[in-house]
């Protein structure tokens, strides 16, 4: 089925999409601004899995294609997987057999860039942290600076690292999982523009000698990390 033909199942109108090829789309938040129809909200937190691997996202995709097949309009919600995993034990989280997200590997790798962008943002915001810690414009106990970088694959080795190594900001920090960053989470609680630049100012980032917290609004960066995030803020169409 036709990405239009989808939009335009969900009520939206297909004209107002940004296509990334046939099979798949961004959809504009002006189009969630309706006032949506009367439906029922089922949320599948937890799920022990098979043997096989059937677990949360196989079981959400069945149960959509179910209930639509019993004449019921539906859409389905679903977490984008982080590509670490992907080349694990773990595999992509995009479903299996019949019951499948399509296209399942764009998904699973690269998909619309997303995580690109998130990972962008996050690490510009550790690098004006660093730079503020270096020319002296921002106060920091070096022991209490939270905000770590971030990456989209599992590398084990840069989990716990040393920057500056021997210089007079030398300190210990890491990177974690570009799905851990506080943007991620931000991103997806936002509702507009504005409602995420107000979350990324409340980041914080570390706490100065003195206990009290250092937020990334006083980095003055938000700006920057919003042209970053614009497009991801969208959400994805798929099949």
């Amino acid at each position: 089925m036709s990405i239009a033909r989808i939009a335009a199942g969900l009520g939206i109108d297909p004209q107002t999409l940004s296509t990334y090829g046939t099979d798949k789309a961004k959809v504009p938040l002006s189009a969630l601004a309706s006032p949506p129809r009367q439906g029922k909200l089922i949320l599948v937190s937890a799920i022990t899995p098979t043997p096989a691997g059937e677990g949360k996202t196989t079981i959400s995709i069945g149960l959509a294609q179910g209930l639509k097949a019993s004449g019921h309009s539906v859409a389905l919600a679903l977490r984008q997987p982080s590509m670490g995993p992907v080349f694990g034990r773990k595999g992509g989280a995009t479903g299996g057999g019949r019951s499948t997200v399509q296209p399942a590997q764009s998904i699973n790798l690269h998909f619309t860039g997303d995580f690109h962008a998130i990972t962008s943002a996050h690490n510009l915001l550790s690098a004006v942290l660093d730079n503020a810690i270096q020319q002296g414009t921002a106060a920091f106990s070096p022991d209490r600076i939270l905000w770590k970088r971030v990456l989209d694959v599992n590398d084990r080795s840069l989990r716990r690292i040393v920057t500056d190594n021997a210089g007079p900001n030398q300190r210990s920090t890491g990177f974690d999982i570009t799905a851990a960053s506080e943007i991620m989470a931000s991103l997806c609680l936002a509702e507009s523009l504005d409602d995420l630049r107000a979350m990324l100012d409340r980041i914080v980032v570390g706490f100065a000698p003195d206990g009290s917290p250092v937020f990334a609004k006083s980095l003055r960066v938000t700006g920057a990390l919003l042209a970053l995030l614009r497009d991801a803020l969208l959400p994805k169409l798929l099949s």
